[in-house]
């Protein structure tokens, strides 16, 4: 980012948020470059912009489609990288239809399930045959992927195709090119439709669309930054998509000052994800295993990659074998396909809301909480807080005694009269955890880099870091197992669970970062490390815990505490922590130089091939065969790393291509398509379809969704609402509220709200405030501030009101307590990461204190009566006709949880 000339940050509010990376932003900004914030409102990162825009919540496909439109209809793309480098030369096969064609709907459309035959956006193969198919028949369609969550489990490599000799045609002349549809599908998406849907006004446009095309070329770059301001929304994934879009055509991937950087950071977020507390997820992004799709080692190995597509995600046998090594260690053998069976296999979404409403369908016994809050944290924090009142035992590690520790007895709904503690036969129990000073270990951060943290003080009385935890829970298991000749215990009995310890008991750190490195079983170098992922093999001569981290722990050395000062070393600061994979600092730099090996210009020279030397060289770790020589063109049937060509810079992807269409892989569509929120007082201007058809519903009567556009009984939550976090507190104030250093800073829960709707509703600066939706009423503190700033979309005037998510009620210690904002949202989910749409959502808000006791259920209830909400209302799958252009499947209805009955159960019928 440091090295950008303009940056946009849209969907973060970086400076507060992510106070620690902004210091590069800052000096971008001070060598010169434009920084941009795109957002609802304005923060303490509009206010150190060189321009802030402010935008509706929930329409940020529609700037970004038509910042698309701008760089093609202007002729500003960077021809010679998309050509070399994308698929815009790639055609499509005949079958396909747009959302243009369709109304807002893509081509194999399940009018049953709202899901894809995903077959028909497949490329034309090269020899005028048919589609390029998938591995698995069962891949294609929508419905099946979405019931087992699959959307997001093509991480590292992208979805599996036979093969990447795909039809081309160079001139892009070719109607059904990738380049040719990308053009008509964001044909409408104008400055002018911007203003209609996303309330910016035309010059704003105009300055943002310059801005990036005039820093986007050979010898400058553009950066887009953001966080879960893009991916908590229904089409979440796709936001990001689109932004790749237009980075792909800007020629603004690989090379420095470019790319995107999802914003993560505090408590190792990407870690969590590489080696990942995700259900449907193994280490580096390798899928869970599926039950009645991946039955065998070699089922589940075809449906990862096939081994005559390109790239090196074909290799994932040699991650997949040498990670079961890592765990079973010798009873992982050839003989019975390296322990496979020991995995579990799952038979469905198991995502945190999917948890929830099988707990309250009493389907779930017991609950371990570790490191979150969801009586607070999570959306429809009612749900929540009902759904562990019907578990048996519930788990809670924390510092504190958080509001999940004891809803039982401090809980909203105590007061309310919902529940009664006498009556909860839930078993809570609460251990201390160790907080992040008090123990050893790797966290990973924004840029895949490894740090290391040291130990600076021994945790007090009976906290336990997460590693000890865990360990002594393993042995405890394993000595009850001991002696077991049940077949099912084989799994914990023949783990690998022998770390070191010190005298406190407490396992060694260091020695679960060299397994997750891996070492060489046999051999000459038998007992080393592995130095790079290249070197693990499928024959079971390597361990590995996370292909993407090997090379953290070469040579017996731990790179992750790498801390050479930056003027020691090169501007890349290679040995300043480790990034994965192979300590690379910029994915796919490959391409930062051009199709000849030269670099685009001097001034973003990055990586580029020496002649002399016949290999890759630069200020980075080259990303791709270190000897394939540019221009380069291998038999594409070797498959593998060694089909790559010379200008195939995306190296795990299946055609070594960028992708501005994705023929595969996504659940809703080939191309980012604007869809509403579930919630929004804006009708869709662009197509007839309303909402993302393939989303993820929960028609329950405890996750009621209000009426939207023009729908009877849409006026009763005339305002959109928005959520946010401070500086101040922690995500929900587990590590804040409880500290009065940082209460202090924000005591109270407040509501942002410009002063038109201050003067519209009566609300007073520092009074209270009452906000309802469909879910919940709270009470905040009104701060009245031109932040907020009343938007035009579509001739009407859009209030949106910004709500910090830090305070819960209950919560035993907490110097600061308040009404939990999350308490408001809904439960909707994008079907390719199930994330929740919890940053767009409908209220009202009326002057004055909420009602307390069951008076407040009676004012929720008086709204929902008002505007008619039912179980039907907003789960509407189609607003537009269907096209009859595939036989249903038999794909699942099934999207969440069944409704919990009452007169108006609608949960069942589909439109």
């Amino acid at each position: 980012m440091a090295n950008a000339d303009c940056i946009v940050i849209q969907g973060s509010n970086m400076a507060e948020c992510h106070p620690v990376g902004f210091q590069w932003v800052a000096e971008a900004q001070a060598r010169g470059a434009k920084v941009i914030h795109v957002d609802p409102r304005f923060t303490r990162t509009s206010a150190v912009a060189d321009k802030h825009i402010p935008i509706r919540a929930g329409s940020d496909i529609v700037l970004l489609g038509a910042l698309i439109n701008f760089v093609l209809s202007n002729d500003l793309w960077f021809k010679e990288y998309v050509l070399a480098y994308t698929n815009a030369a790639s055609v499509v096969n005949e079958d396909y239809r747009d959302a243009e064609d369709l109304g807002g709907l893509f081509s194999g459309i399940d009018p049953k399930t709202g899901h894809y035959d995903t077959s028909t956006w497949a490329y034309a193969e090269a020899d005028g045959g048919g589609p390029v198919s998938g591995t698995h028949s069962s891949e294609r369609h929508g419905s099946e992927a979405s019931a087992r969550a699959a959307g997001d489990q093509h991480g590292s490599g992208g979805p599996p195709l036979e093969h990447a000799n795909v039809r081309r045609d160079d001139t892009l002349q070719d109607p059904n090119t990738v380049f040719q549809i990308l053009k008509r599908h964001y044909a409408r998406y104008t400055p002018e439709m911007v203003q209609q849907m996303c309330g910016i006004d035309p010059a704003d446009f105009d300055y943002l669309a310059r801005a990036i095309t005039e820093n986007s070329r050979r010898d400058r770059t553009t950066c887009f930054a953001y966080a879960v301001g893009w991916t908590q929304h229904g089409t979440g994934a796709q936001y990001i998509r689109t932004a790749a879009i237009l980075q792909l055509l800007l020629g603004n991937v690989g090379r420095p000052g470019g790319g995107i950087m999802a914003l993560r950071g505090h408590a190792s977020i990407q870690g969590s994800t590489d080696i990942p507390t995700l259900f449907n997820l193994l280490p580096g992004y390798l899928p869970m295993p599926s039950a009645g799709v991946h039955d065998t080692f070699d089922d589940y190995i075809a449906g990862i990659a096939s081994k005559k597509q390109k790239g090196f995600w074909t290799e994932s046998d040699a991650y997949a074998i040498s990670l079961l090594k890592a765990w079973w260690g010798d009873a992982a053998t050839a003989e019975n396909t390296w322990a496979f069976d020991y995995l579990p296999r799952i038979n469905g979404a198991h995502g945190t809301f999917q948890t929830a409403t099988a707990m309250l369908d009493d389907d779930v016994d017991g609950f371990f909480i570790l490191g979150q809050n969801p009586a607070v944290g999570t959306s429809n924090g009612r749900m929540q807080r009902m759904a562990m009142s019907h578990l048996k035992w519930l788990v809670v590690r924390d510092l504190s005694l958080i509001e999940s520790a004891t809803w039982w007895k401090d809980g909203p709904e105590i007061a309310t009269g919902e529940l009664r503690t006498e009556d909860i036969e839930t078993e809570v129990f609460f251990l201390p955890a160790a907080s992040h000073v008090e123990k050893a270990g790797s966290f990973t951060q924004t840029q895949r880099l490894l740090q290391w943290r040291h130990q600076a003080v021994a945790p007090p009385g009976d906290c336990q870091s997460e590693l000890q935890f865990f360990y002594e829970l393993g042995k405890r298991i394993r000595a009850r197992l001991a002696g077991s000749t049940d077949e099912r215990d084989r799994p914990l009995l023949d783990l690998t669970w022998d770390y070191p310890t010190d005298e406190h008991g407490d396992p060694d750190p260091e020695a679960v970062l060299a397994e997750i490195n891996g070492y060489h079983l046999t051999g000459p170098d038998a007992g080393k490390p592995l130095s790079a992922y290249t070197q693990m093999r499928a024959d079971g001569s390597t361990s590995g815990g996370c292909w993407i981290y090997t090379g953290v722990y070469a040579d017996g050395v731990n790179h992750a505490a790498d801390r050479k000062p930056g003027r020691e070393q090169g501007p890349t600061a290679l040995e300043w922590g480790w990034a994965w994979p192979a300590n690379r600092r910029i994915l796919y730099n490959r391409a930062s130089a051009d199709p000849a090996g030269k670099p685009w210009s001097e001034r973003k020279k990055y990586i580029w091939w020496d002649e002399e030397q016949n290999k890759w060289v630069g200020e980075d770790v080259p990303d791709f065969p270190v000897d394939r020589a540019p221009g380069s063109t291998p038999d594409p049937d070797l498959g593998g790393p060694d089909a790559l060509a010379g200008d195939d810079p995306f190296v795990m992807q299946a055609d070594g291509k960028g992708w501005l269409y994705a023929p595969k892989g996504l659940l809703d569509g080939p191309l980012p398509t604007h869809y509403e929120p579930q919630e929004s007082r804006v009708v869709n201007a662009l197509y007839a379809q309303q909402t993302n058809p393939s989303r993820v519903l929960f028609p329950r009567r405890d996750n009621f969704s209000a009426p939207s556009a023009d729908k009877p009984g849409a006026d009763v939550y005339p305002y959109a609402f928005t959520t946010y976090r401070l500086t101040e507190h922690h995500t929900a104030g587990g590590m804040s509220r409880w500290l009065p250093y940082l209460a202090e800073l924000q005591p109270e829960m407040f509501c942002e709200v410009s002063p038109e709707l201050a003067a519209e509703r009566g609300l007073e600066p520092d009074g209270w405030a009452t906000i309802v939706s469909a879910r919940g009423a709270i009470e905040a503190k009104v701060l009245v501030t031109e932040r907020m700033t009343p938007l035009t979309v579509g001739g009407h005037t859009v209030h949106q009101i910004g709500l910090p998510y830090h305070w819960g009620t209950g919560g035993q210690g907490a110097i600061v307590t308040g009404d939990g904002t999350n308490d408001l949202l809904d439960v909707t989910l994008d079907p390719n990461t199930q994330i929740q749409d919890s940053k767009t959502g409908v209220c009202d808000i009326q002057p004055g204190r909420r009602p307390r006791g069951a008076a407040l259920l009676g004012l929720i209830e008086e709204y929902r009566a008002r505007a008619g909400v039912t179980t039907e209302t907003g789960n509407e799958r189609f607003t537009v006709a269907v096209p009859d252009t595939i036989e249903s499947t038999g794909g699942s209805t099934d999207d969440g949880g069944p409704d919990d009955g009452g007169p108006d159960d609608g949960a069942t019928k589909e439109h």
